[in-house]
């Protein structure tokens, strides 16, 4: 069994859509990112390759590279799929924390966690997604940026 912790941060602008696990959601500001800066997708990533010690979604897609600009996280993690059945391991469950002073997502919830679940080939039942704020607190709480945090369990 292999454990993966993944954490992403992005600052929310106007003029970019809001993604969150690969779901458009509403609302006047979206994270301002080399690819479309879902950071729920960014942290299933970095987690993903964590728990097959990997290094990071960095590591292998660099904000450096013009292929990577504006593209889908999606397909970002597709890619990161193949290495990690090409490594041999299924993914168990995933845990995800959205940390996002407005708007609220709990009317999302459902919609976030069938498409991940969809992205990742395993039964919805193996997803969870929470959403917290951070209380009026730092950038999150002041409504200037979003966070992920994601934990999975890898066989």
């Amino acid at each position: 069994m292999r454990i993966g912790l993944g954490y992403d941060i992005h600052r929310l602008v106007r003029g970019r859509t809001l993604y969150l696990g690969g779901i458009a959601v509403p609302w006047h500001k979206g994270e301002l990112g080399h690819s479309d800066g879902d950071v729920l997708l960014h942290a299933v990533i970095d987690a993903l390759l964590g728990a097959a010690a990997m290094g990071d979604i960095g590591a292998h897609f660099p904000s450096t590279d013009p292929r990577y600009k504006d593209m889908p996280s999606s397909e970002l993690l597709v890619k990161t799929l193949e290495i990690i059945r090409n490594l041999g391991y299924t993914i168990v469950n995933l845990d995800g924390t959205i940390i996002l002073e407005k708007p609220k997502l709990l009317s999302f919830v459902p919609e976030i966690r069938a498409n991940i679940a969809r992205m990742l080939g395993i039964d919805v039942s193996a997803v969870s997604i929470k959403c917290k704020t951070k209380e009026g607190l730092e950038s999150t709480g002041r409504e200037q940026a979003v966070e992920a945090h994601v934990a999975v369990l890898m066989d």
